[in-house]
């Protein structure tokens, strides 16, 4: 049985292993790769959700909350470093990774949540038109430093 659960301070070693999935050239874990995840742990705007099953971390996905002074102060989200282990993908497990996230930014008050995918994949467009986003309802444009 897959547990849908906010990520724990044990959960970092797993949590990495499972980025390697996502970006497997960044750089290995740091003491302030620690200190950020720390961080997260204590901030109610930020959080970790993570998909457990038989004691192993199988997804993981990232919510932050912005606040807002537009649309009556009402806060916004957005979602991102959403990954399932290849081996665990197919299953709903991402579905419902996406689902608990979405049932969190909503009980905060979150008029919309975002997300944005660099991904090419057709099946990934499709997964998150399943999870119900729209891939016309906005434009998402990046500028990267240097």
């Amino acid at each position: 049985m897959t547990t849908i659960r906010t990520a724990r301070g044990e959960d970092y070693a797993p949590l990495f292993a499972l980025y390697r999935e996502l970006n497997p050239e960044d750089p290995a874990p740091s003491d302030d790769t620690r200190r950020v995840f720390e961080r997260i742990l204590r901030s109610p705007d930020l959080v970790l959700v993570v998909a457990e099953l038989n004691r192993a971390l199988v997804a993981t996905c990232y919510l932050s909350i912005m606040l807002n002074l537009t649309r009556g102060a009402q806060p916004y989200a957005l979602i991102e470093n959403v990954v399932t282990h290849p081996h665990y993908r197919g299953q709903g497990i991402g579905k419902q990774l996406i689902r608990h996230a979405l049932e969190h930014a909503w009980s905060r008050g979150c008029y919309k949540v975002m997300l944005l995918t660099g991904s090419e994949e057709a099946s990934t467009h499709a997964f998150y038109r399943a999870c119900g986003f729209s891939g016309e309802a906005k434009h998402g444009y990046v500028i990267r430093r240097g």
